[in-house]
């Protein structure tokens, strides 16, 4: 393959002047941006002080700063790897049927209208970002061959800065903000006015299920705003993560959901939906949507689980309750109450750009640029020195 403009007799010259080698058709290849949680990450790698404290990673951390298997994980992994009549093979481009349809029974329930109508789509995605990108490919060509694309897409402020990426890598560039989560824990009331904003307005809702089952601790009760609007008719798309609440980071266990108006757009979705996958991933991996297929179609399995996510959400309300504490008690302006009220493995915490750039230059505690911190990474080793950074960088004058 020839070069663009270059031509067989041509004399090559190295990129240093002397003749020679080809040069690389990559040369001119620019370094993007870096996001910035990559930037966060790269500073934080380059700190040395012992103190330092990295509170915006998106994985579950244990009270020893580690992520970690599930034991119940654990135990059904050495149970399937020691199953002789187990066979190794690639799952269907949309994925392992049966893990599919637990994923869907989980976000709309068994008795869903939707569902008995089979009017919904699910596919397997390796993990909550492909589930995001398939949602939005869909929603570009299915705009594109219905109708003009009308956008733009709405997205929570503040929320991850990747979000709006995902959008646009799919062709979808105008978005007015971008960030989750927010850490917001609405009622079922202020959820029902939501829809109704959105039906008036005639959207389409996009939810997002990242840390799903690690608010309550319950995966029904997070889904309760997606099988509402559901209920009511609407069409809508919902990612899901199961890597976060069955602690399979390694493996990457994501479903996109997809409810349509009626039963006539389930083949053309699916077959575009299977078009685009063999086109980004070919196919998802099978291990961890059979771990978590396993778990949900087992009732023992089931309450295990419940009681180990229990644990990991009790953990978190418990460090939220203390953090508040101890900020009251140093006298730290404002009011910390918001700690408490929010749920899951986020919290926004209200500190501006300048009181975060404070808690990293200064005091080796990195938060992202908008506030928001993993409650799960603080513990016994390091709350002393976060407690006491927040204060002086609210207190603090340069």
């Amino acid at each position: 393959m020839s070069t663009p403009g270059s031509r067989c007799n041509d004399k090559v010259v190295k990129q240093n002047g002397d003749p020679g080698d080809h040069l690389s058709v990559f040369t001119n290849t620019q370094t993007p941006a870096g996001s910035a949680k990559a930037r966060l990450m790269f500073a934080f790698k380059k700190d040395t002080d012992t103190r330092k404290a990295y509170l915006a990673g998106r994985e579950y951390y244990s009270e020893e700063g580690t992520t970690f298997e599930l034991r119940l994980v654990q135990k059904i992994k050495q149970q399937q790897s020691a199953d002789p009549t187990s066979r190794p093979g690639y799952p269907s481009s949309l994925g392992v049927r049966e893990f599919i349809r637990r994923a869907t029974e989980v976000a709309l329930g068994k008795s869903s209208r939707a569902v008995v109508e089979d009017r919904v789509l699910g596919v397997q995605t390796p993990g909550f970002t492909a589930a995001v990108r398939l949602g939005a490919e869909l929603l570009r060509h299915w705009y594109a061959v219905r109708t003009v694309w009308c956008g733009p897409v709405y997205l929570s402020s503040p929320c991850d800065d990747s979000l709006a990426g995902i959008f646009q890598a799919a062709g979808i560039q105008d978005i007015p903000s971008a960030h989750y989560p927010t850490g917001a824990a609405l009622s079922q009331n202020q959820w029902a006015q939501i829809a109704n904003v959105i039906m008036r307005r005639r959207l389409f809702p996009f939810f997002l299920l990242p840390p799903q089952a690690l608010c309550y601790g319950d995966l029904e009760q997070g889904v309760w705003p997606v099988r509402y609007c559901a209920s009511q008719g609407m069409e809508l798309l919902c990612a899901q993560s199961f890597s976060h609440c069955f602690g399979l980071y390694g493996e990457a266990v994501g479903h996109l959901l997809c409810v349509l108006k009626q039963k006539s757009l389930l083949f053309p979705m699916e077959s575009q939906a299977d078009r685009i996958v063999r086109l980004l991933w070919a196919q998802p991996s099978a291990g961890g949507a059979c771990v978590v297929a396993t778990v949900l179609g087992n009732p023992a399995h089931l309450v295990e689980w419940k009681e180990e996510v229990k644990r990991i959400v009790e953990r978190c309300m418990l460090i939220r309750e203390i953090l508040r504490e101890r900020l009251r008690l140093l006298g730290t302006p404002g009011c910390w109450d918001h700690l408490t009220q929010q749920g899951g493995l986020y919290c926004f915490t209200g500190l501006n750009g300048e009181q975060v750039d404070f808690l990293s230059k200064k005091r080796h505690v990195y938060l992202l640029p908008d506030g928001c911190l993993n409650v799960s990474a603080i513990n016994s080793r390091n709350l002393d020195n976060i407690v006491e950074s927040i204060h002086l960088a609210l207190t603090t004058s340069d």
